[in-house]
């Protein structure tokens, strides 16, 4: 069951890392383009989490599964996906000499500005994004603030994966 929650974890945060990356590079430098694309990118990356209760399931337990052992399995892919996520991300980051916020920050002052934000609130907002860039830099936020950005995906995955395979007729057992 290790080598299951193992292998899926590590496939679906490669998975993720890649596809969000890969947004990042083609939007050119652009680090925010589209979050529901991230998010999409998050839930198809995690469809493992199905596809490891799915395989246990039918092979390990003879195409019928409870719903906690299935929850079990499919939450240990979540974690194990998260922290792949999270040290990848980290490489990234690392590779690209942590330029990622000052992206960020750029692109969002510009986006304002441009929406035709000004003064005052301009001012606030700057200041608001200058200390969040300030505190991504420090890993101790930045660890934790990654691996909360997926991993309540993860969980919402492994929820409605546990709750369908726990039915057998549900993808049955090939024979």
């Amino acid at each position: 069951m290790s080598r299951t929650i193992l292998g899926y974890g590590l496939l679906s945060g490669a998975v993720i890392i890649v596809g969000i990356i890969i947004t990042i590079v083609i939007g050119g430098g652009a680090p925010h383009s589209s979050v529901w694309l991230g998010y999409l990118i998050m839930l198809v990356g995690l469809s493992s989490i199905l596809l490891a209760i799915k395989q246990h399931r039918d092979k390990v337990l003879g195409g019928v599964i409870k719903f906690w052992p299935a929850f079990l399995i499919g939450l240990g892919v979540a974690v194990v996906a998260s922290l792949a996520y999270v040290l990848i991300w980290e490489v990234y980051l690392a590779l690209t000499h942590y330029s990622f916020m000052d992206q960020y920050v750029a692109a969002t002052l510009a986006q304002k500005k441009a929406a035709g934000l000004s003064g005052e609130a301009y001012a606030k907002l700057a200041a608001d994004l200058d200390a969040m860039k300030r505190s991504y830099a420090n890993p101790l936020y930045r660890l934790p603030m990654t691996f909360a950005e997926i991993f309540p995906v993860g969980l919402l995955v492994t929820l409605v994966s546990a709750a369908l395979l726990r039915n057998p007729r549900f993808l049955p057992a090939r024979t």
